[in-house]
């Protein structure tokens, strides 16, 4: 957790830090069975390791992910090798298209979430508001209707966070029109609403996928 402050029950206070929050959760995984999920979650970190990559994001820039079973946690590191730039028009594109390439038998699909804001650890890990935040737009019922109803092999949806200061400049290689607004999640009272996009991947593979997400 690099230099993150670990809060002791009755001890030091706690002492939060700025992480870009990157979560994900693999459409359909409870209809599998227990052989067919640990080829996924190598598949899947796998598949994780390589996009990160393709954007210059190494382990040295992120904790070390939090398994989730079926999907995982990922906090990136407020360092110059790992702006939010390169996951949107890099990292992302680059898992999409991995998705993509999967085959039929062995793939499958993920909803994907991004937000950033300060996050605490203690002994048993990570927590704060900026996690439920993200975990909440994952979770969100249009976004996991909206992955049913096409065949593209990824959703993400983003939050506000995320939108106006990254995506709403339109930096190279994000395009704002592409985000569509999602109805509002509520946290602690508030209500946030996410942007959600669907990445190229329709096309041809559509049957396929669609196929896909029904046998999972």
């Amino acid at each position: 957790m690099g230099e993150a402050t670990v809060f002791t029950p009755g001890g030091s206070a706690l002492r939060p830090h700025h992480r870009t929050i990157l979560v994900f959760d693999v459409e359909g995984s409870t209809r599998r069975t227990d052989m067919a999920k640990a080829r996924l979650r190598q598949t899947m970190y796998r598949l994780l390791d390589e996009a990160l990559l393709a954007g210059g994001i190494t382990p040295a820039h992120y904790d070390p992910p939090s398994d989730r079973g079926d999907g995982a946690l990922v906090l990136v590191h407020p360092v110059a090798q790992a702006p939010k730039t390169a996951l949107l028009n890099q990292v992302l594109p680059r898992l999409g298209e991995l998705l993509a390439e999967q085959d039929a038998e062995h793939g499958f699909r993920l909803r994907v979430a991004l937000h950033a804001g300060e996050v605490n650890y203690d002994e048993q890990g990570c927590f704060g508001e900026s996690v439920d935040i993200a975990f909440r737009l994952l979770d969100a019922p249009e976004v996991k209707r909206r992955l049913r109803t096409t065949g593209a092999p990824m959703i993400l949806v983003v939050s506000p966070v995320i939108y106006q200061s990254v995506i709403r400049h339109g930096y190279e290689g994000i395009d704002p029109a592409a985000f569509k607004p999602l109805r509002q999640v509520q946290v602690a009272g508030i209500r946030h609403r996410g942007w959600v996009h669907l990445p190229d991947g329709s096309g041809s593979r559509t049957a396929r996928l669609r196929r896909l997400s029904a046998t999972a």
